[in-house]
């Protein structure tokens, strides 16, 4: 095909997505999955890690059943790929809880962990927990053993509890600076640790929302792109208009481009991919270099799959996208195959 001119991107990975028009990976169906994984090639996403919520073990058991069902399928699906499993919870700091339900919050139990995945931990990507619950870092450790990242998020850790737990595999932070221990001049807390300590990748999101543009505009400085990596956090209601939805069967109300529950507390994201793009481009210096590390390249890294994700290589897989002069969307191929078209 003609590019017309089109800059040609690797396809963006989301490691952190939780919905969009109108489904949630935690409804227990595999038309939720269909549903989201059709529509994410019109953001540039051409794989990502479906992401759960805090929730009773039966209703999180149900999810991992399914959409571990539709991983080992999805060869011969047409859409974004899924790379496996984020488990957001329900191991976290009811402080930092946000709209994580209450009620369903435990301590970190690896036997939990293995009754969801199995002995080997078999299509689990990341588990988002606080450290400072899990003693002696026992799940830490049980993860990095098993390859699986460990995350902090939603959680009160101090300086020292972080620093401690990246001693023990502890590698990530999810959605940085949100749910999280802030920056004091006596106690610098997880955004703290995530500015100083390079061991850790810290995931953004960029809609202007979750962080302010100068809160952006400083952490892609300090931090830089080799440990940032964009992603949406999204919930069911991305691609569709206003109105009323639901996370983790809590009422969402949707105004412009916020989602929050009743009590105003931010519940996910509408964000795309390909707008979290645009947003670090237009706030930063940020080089195309910069912006497909953040994008995708580092995101393939951390999931062992730069073998064949991540870069424009040959013999890896055609996950490309291409945009045009203003950085908008023209076309999404995943596996080499047209998944979409603005035309």
């Amino acid at each position: 095909m003609d590019g017309q001119g089109c800059l040609a991107l690797p396809g963006f990975i989301d490691i952190h997505i939780h919905g969009a028009v109108g489904a949630d990976f935690m409804d227990g169906v595999e038309e939720a999955t269909i549903r989201i994984a059709a529509y994410l090639p019109q953001e540039g996403t051409t794989s990502f890690l479906a992401t759960t919520l805090t929730h009773s073990p039966q209703r999180i058991q149900k999810s991992v059943k399914v959409n571990s069902r539709f991983l080992s399928d999805s060869m011969n699906y047409e859409g974004a790929e899924m790379l496996g499993i984020h488990l957001e919870g329900p191991f976290i700091h009811a402080e930092q809880a946000e709209a994580q339900p209450l009620e369903f919050i435990r301590e970190p139990s690896v036997k939990l962990i293995k009754e969801w995945f199995g002995d080997q931990l078999t299509h689990q990507k990341i588990v988002t927990l606080a450290p400072e619950h899990d003693t002696n870092f026992e799940m830490i450790q049980f993860l990095q053993k098993n390859s699986v990242i460990s995350s902090a998020g939603h959680t009160k850790g101090t300086y020292a509890d972080i620093e401690q737990a990246v001693q023990h595999g502890l590698s990530h932070l999810t959605h940085f600076t949100n749910a999280m221990s802030g920056l004091h001049h006596r106690e610098i807390g997880v955004v703290g640790v995530g500015l100083m300590n390079d061991q850790l990748f810290c995931e953004v999101i960029a809609d202007g929302i979750h962080l302010s543009d100068d809160m952006l505009k400083l952490i892609v400085k300090v931090i830089g792109p080799e440990r940032l990596i964009l992603i949406t956090d999204s919930m069911r209601a991305k691609g569709l208009p206003d109105g009323n939805y639901t996370l983790a069967d809590q009422n969402v109300q949707v105004v412009g481009s916020k989602a929050t529950l009743e009590n105003g507390t931010l519940a996910g994201s509408l964000l795309k991919m390909i707008d979290a793009f645009k947003k670090i481009r237009n706030l930063s210096a940020s080089t195309v270099e910069d912006l497909v590390k953040m994008t995708s390249k580092n995101a393939a890294k951390r999931l062992g799959v730069y073998d064949r994700k991540g870069s424009i290589t040959v013999g890896k897989d055609a996950d490309i996208v291409l945009l045009n002069h203003e950085f908008d969307g023209r076309y999404t191929f995943c596996k080499g195959r047209l998944r979409y078209s603005d035309d």
